[in-house]
């Protein structure tokens, strides 16, 4: 394992702006997995330094196969990180809103430039994604329907759902868009949390991306073969809104199955006719 400065940004107010990483074997780039972009995704960069930590075992046990470059970058928003700030400190800008980057413009831009510098080439790319919407989610693979993706590919994470999306314009200018745009097979990784570490849903990622790199011949890694994933088409999901404004408890959860579902869909049913009751 090599850790490495991949990019320095000097600052007039608190020490450099560094943007690290970490190199496993030698040769072809073959995978590149980026944590959290946003200063809030504490989940995600928890889940890349697991990650490290199991690379860095299995490459001292000679598990990494010859001829392969592994990157990981945990965290790449350390500055609104440390102050508990979800965008970009000084202009509230979003850095996963800049790329591909441009190294000549704003703080943002220069970032975003240098961390595609970095990760584009690679054959293929994750990045564990921080929803720009709060909620919780059921570990699933989001992949861009751009006509260059590998939707098949997303089945080998052994993750309940893959789930495509397609790109509205305020995607084109995110990392999963512009990885796929330069030819690498992009994937998003979302578990259950965001700001906060469920260790559940961060050893399943972890598995995830392992059980990936080995079937694409990256890796040595044996384990249970996961889920054999369904996949969906976001267009084709729902969102259940209520009528008017009550408080109530939750009859399902993430994750649960149908008949949970419909007993929550009868509730709903029968507080609504309460409710309009004249």
């Amino acid at each position: 394992m090599k850790q490495e400065i991949l990019y320095e940004l000097e600052t007039p107010y608190r020490q450099p702006f560094r943007l690290e990483g970490f190199r496993f074997g030698e040769g072809e780039h073959a995978c590149a997995i980026v944590g959290g972009i946003r200063g809030n995704a504490i989940q995600q960069m928890y889940v890349c330094a697991r990650l490290v930590k199991a690379l860095t075992a299995m490459e001292k046990q000679g598990m990494i196969l010859p001829g392969h470059e592994i990157l990981v970058i945990p965290c790449v928003n350390r500055y609104s990180m440390n102050v508990g700030k979800r965008f970009w400190t000084m202009d509230n800008t979003d850095i996963n809103r800049m790329f591909p980057g441009y190294m000549q413009g704003e703080t943002t831009q220069r970032i975003a430039g240098a961390l595609f510098d970095a990760v584009k080439g690679y054959r293929y790319g994750i990045h564990f994604a921080s929803f720009y919407l709060p909620g919780d989610f059921v570990p699933h693979v989001r992949i861009m329907d751009t006509g260059y993706q590998t939707s098949s590919l997303g089945n080998l994470f052994g993750l309940p759902y893959v789930v495509m999306r397609t790109p509205k314009p305020i995607d084109t200018t995110t990392l999963n868009y512009n990885w796929q745009i330069w030819e690498s097979n992009a994937f998003s990784i979302y578990t259950r949390e965001t700001a906060h570490i469920d260790e559940e849903s961060a050893a399943q990622a972890v598995s995830a991306v392992l059980r990936y790199l080995s079937r694409v011949g990256v890796v040595k890694y044996t384990c249970h073969s996961g889920y054999l994933s369904t996949v969906i088409n976001e267009n084709d999901l729902a969102t259940v809104l209520t009528p008017a404004a009550v408080f109530s408890a939750p009859c399902a959860y993430r994750g649960r199955r149908w008949n949970t579902a419909i007993r929550l869909a009868r509730s709903l049913i029968r507080l609504r006719q309460k409710l309009w009751r004249p």
